[in-house]
């Protein structure tokens, strides 16, 4: 299991990612995005992988939501520090780079006050729902994410209007990482 680690100094953010960064962690990055969004006290943000041992395809999306957030608000790029090569071939892979500077340097050797970001929980729509804006964010990157969410994106939104119209069902097992 993954958790999400969080520092502020003089409008410095760092988000230190911890384990397995996977879907379950969608809520907690959302709420965080949330606040970030309304933050009056900000200068960059850094975003620490150096301790992610997996990353899933969710994750990225909210963390180039993160990216987007960053560029859109405060005229800054959000900075990754990558320096396992497994999960910078994934950023770069996703094309990242189009929202974030990916680094492999480990320049963020310890940040001094980093608490855990409490766990959300939340339904299983408000998590689709998540699921499918992050997969959104990812098709926007690049052609290649555009071929490999198409497929995704299109289930989740018809499991949506399907569940809109009166049917109940679950997160496709392509959702789940199963």
């Amino acid at each position: 299991m993954g958790k999400i680690l969080f520092a502020e100094q003089d409008g410095v953010h760092v988000l230190k990612f911890i384990g397995e960064v996977r879907l379950t962690l969608g809520p907690t990055i959302s709420t965080f995005l949330e606040q970030l969004e309304s933050c009056d006290h900000f200068h960059s943000m850094v975003i620490d992988l150096s301790e992610t041992e997996t990353i899933d395809s969710t994750a990225l999306g909210l963390i180039a939501k993160i990216g987007i957030c960053t560029r859109e608000y405060f005229d800054s790029r959000t900075s990754i520090v990558s320096p396992r090569e497994d999960i910078t071939r994934i950023l770069n892979s996703m094309a990242m780079e189009q929202v974030c500077v990916v680094s492999s340097d480990d320049v963020v050797t310890e940040a001094p006050g980093l608490q855990e970001l409490p766990t959300e929980i939340t339904s299983e729509e408000v998590l689709r729902d998540q699921v499918l804006d992050a997969h959104k964010t990812l098709m926007t990157l690049g052609d290649q994410n555009l071929d490999k969410f198409q497929d995704l994106v299109e289930a989740l939104e018809s499991e949506k209007e399907h569940e809109r119209s009166g049917g109940k069902t679950g997160l496709p097992a392509r959702a789940t990482g199963t």
